[in-house]
């Protein structure tokens, strides 16, 4: 028997690889990293997409995106991160759904990936080579999945639905 457990292996691999892209996305937000606008230019593009106010929506879509993206790499508070995540891809998802599924003509495809992918990653646990386990499983007990997993969805509505709202009221006018 070996030493090295094939599933936490796989774990880790898909926790770094998609928390490395999280934080990537999410460091354009905030910081203009990597070509990206930064947190002004972020709230710009927020505002011109119906998130409003801009800059506190640019800086929760950063955060959600850098900040579960690092956490889920690191696998700490794994359930927090992927709810996290899972909430701000639930806002790209809406900005992009119009367009389709297909991210080649603009669609959702990519960002609800991403957020499955956070999401299920949260579910599932970071396993035996991350943070959380290393602490004794502290920032990832049990109950913090229903928990992380309800505040994010609910967050993740009333965001939306405010920005449905905002943009029927703008149609109407």
């Amino acid at each position: 028997m070996t030493c090295i457990n094939r599933r936490d292996l796989g774990l880790l691999a898909l926790r770094v690889g998609t928390g490395a892209v999280l934080m990537a996305h999410g460091t354009q937000k905030l910081f203009g990293w990597f070509g990206g606008g930064g947190l002004d230019g972020t709230a710009k593009a927020m505002e011109a997409m119906g998130f409003r106010p801009g800059k506190q929506s640019a800086l929760a879509a950063g955060l959600g995106e850098a900040g579960g993206g690092a956490l889920l790499a690191l696998g700490l508070a794994t359930p927090a991160a992927g709810a996290a995540a899972a909430g701000a891809m639930a806002g790209a998802v809406a900005v992009h759904a119009p367009a389709g599924f297909f991210a080649q003509s603009g669609g959702y495809e990519y960002p609800a990936f991403l957020g499955f992918t956070a999401a299920a990653l949260g579910l599932a646990g970071a396993g035996r080579y991350s943070l959380d386990h290393a602490g004794g499983h502290v920032l990832d007990a049990d109950w913090t999945v229903p928990v992380a997993f309800l505040g994010s969805a609910l967050a993740a509505a009333a965001v939306v639905g405010k920005r449905a709202r905002d943009r029927a009221d703008e149609d109407a006018a």
